[in-house]
């Protein structure tokens, strides 16, 4: 038994079977007295009931039985993204086959799904595996400490304090409280509405109503096409374009192999298939960005109204896949360009005018609602202030190891996704190496594992740990964590690669220092 630990952390009692004494591993049995006035405590700590919180809860209760948990989630109800979002034709921009749980197979006939529908089999999977019963709702992590000294965590929240021997935060990268907002001169002299998108009023009736979109990213491609039906016109007003792909919304090789085969298996196949296109996809268009923009491009300028000219409107000045390709599911936007209810325009805005837009051009652009569709804010660990062992940890000064630990930073792992693939296809490997940790932290009886760099990494260019030129990131990259070039510190976007690395290569590996 350790000694006795101060007043305000939590009695650890380590017990080891006497059974497997003399095998090479031994296992340990962690028994949690709480200790603590005030404060629960728990050996794992979720942050966030999103995806990412979902997908972690899962592979911590199947992987690591033995072990408690709880989720934090700041709002009043699960989802994170999906239950955040409500503007208009809110949808997924990957395949339900990779972004779905691979333990929870997608039943939906849409491979390319929309956000209620989404947020259903998200609160489907949490009832269905008793992830539900451990979300505490409400709960918004202020701040963690760290405690080598007690390997432990405290955690506060507005209303609560926690204590707990991991802290795994899967609140993803967005701040939720507001997007990122352009201050344009004249706004106040608008006499119409302006939205952001991130905070979609319930009550706005945009039908019969002149829309001018601002924005050429995800969002504003969605929001076009599913606004077009009911208002007078939309105008998506860009000032410089993105790159666009078109697909269908349903997956027709997907729905043969459903139809013959039984459900899991045929889940398996279409997950692999779609991660072997789009991960080929990708590397091929890095490889040969030239052909890759030649190809994007004459494929939209077939799709486009001859009124409506590929450059300009939808020719990038960036190379693909230096910022995310913009999904069209079942070409609707290029529909509603086709039909006259939605236009294009590629202009610099000078200014709000009482009754619309002003461009640099001189065109003026009439609008009863301006949906200012620019952007999100990225935050480093849910904004959470951390601190080890009374000193205040930066995330922009430390590194990633593998891309979910912090460089310094003991017990604590970050879940973010891919970028140019599924969100999940990441998450999930990031969950399983957790329990990997967990579980070899049971079987060598340690407490506390902590990614150590080598120095030399320190001189390397600083890059980002998401390493794309999208202004959202440009305008984070001061905050958040970096990467290294090689090794465990490199976060490549590539799922295969990271398969054999998360999966099958050993976790005590020289960067990762167990004590």
């Amino acid at each position: 038994m350790s000694t006795l630990p101060r007043l305000g952390t939590s009695l650890n009692i380590f017990l080891t079977n006497t059974a497997t004494r003399n095998r090479q591993h031994r296992q340990a049995i962690f028994i949690t007295v709480e200790y603590m006035a005030g404060a629960e405590h728990l050996d794992v700590l979720i942050v966030g009931a999103g995806l990412s919180g979902i997908g972690a809860a899962y592979r911590l209760q199947t992987r690591c039985p033995d072990r408690t948990y709880a989720i934090l989630e700041s709002r009043d109800a699960l989802g994170g993204t999906w239950d955040l979002f409500r503007y208009p034709g809110v949808r997924s921009d990957s395949d339900m086959f990779t972004l779905g749980f691979p333990f929870h197979p997608w039943k939906a006939a849409k491979a390319i799904a929309d956000g209620p529908a989404i947020l259903s089999y998200l609160q489907e999977t949490a009832s269905l595996y008793g992830i539900d019963k451990h979300i505490r709702y409400g709960q918004r992590v202020a701040s963690a400490s760290w405690s080598s000294a007690d390997a432990v965590w405290t955690v506060e929240t507005a209303g609560a304090s926690y204590t707990c021997s991991f802290l795994y935060v899967c609140s993803g990268y967005y701040d939720y409280d507001s997007g990122y907002v352009v201050d344009f001169p004249g706004q106040s002299e608008f006499t119409g509405r302006i939205v952001h998108p991130q905070h979609w009023p319930d009550d706005l009736d945009y039908t019969g109503q002149r829309v001018v979109v601002v924005g050429s990213g995800a969002t504003a491609v969605t929001l076009v096409p599913a606004m077009a039906g009911a208002a007078a016109h939309v105008t998506m007003l860009q000032r410089s374009p993105s790159y666009v792909a078109s697909r269908p919304a349903r997956d027709a090789l997907s729905d043969r192999l459903r139809a013959v085969l039984p459900e899991r298996l045929a889940h398996r196949v279409i997950r692999g298939k779609n991660v072997v296109a789009s991960t080929a996809i990708y590397s091929a268009f890095r490889r040969w960005p030239a052909h890759a923009a030649w190809l994007l491009n004459s494929t939209v300028a077939k799709q486009l109204p001859e009124s409506i000219p590929v450059d300009p409107h939808f020719t990038p000045r960036y190379k693909p896949w230096d910022q995310r390709l913009c999904l069209v599911p079942d070409a609707d936007l290029f529909k509603a360009l086709h039909d006259g209810s939605a236009s294009v325009v590629t202009d610099e805005i000078d200014r709000f005018t009482p009754t619309g837009v002003r461009l640099r051009s001189g065109r003026e652009l009439d609008a009863d609602l301006i949906v200012t569709a620019t952007g999100l804010r990225m935050v480093a660990l849910g904004n959470i202030a951390l601190t080890v062992d009374g000193r205040s940890v930066q995330p922009h000064e430390t590194f990633v190891y593998k891309g979910m630990m912090l460089s310094g930073v003991p017990n604590l792992a970050w879940c973010i996704g891919y970028t140019n693939n599924s969100w999940t296809l990441r998450s999930d490997l990031t969950s399983q190496y957790v329990t990997r940790i967990l579980n070899h932290l049971a079987t060598t009886g340690t407490r506390i594992c902590t990614p150590e760099i080598d120095p030399a990494e320190y001189n390397a260019p600083p890059r980002p740990v998401v390493d794309l030129t999208s202004g959202y990131i440009r305008r984070a990259a001061a905050i958040l964590p970096r990467q290294g070039t090689q090794g465990p510190w490199r976060l490549r976007q590539n799922y295969p690669r990271d398969l054999v690395s998360l999966r099958f290569r050993p976790v005590d590996d020289g960067a990762l220092h167990f004590s």
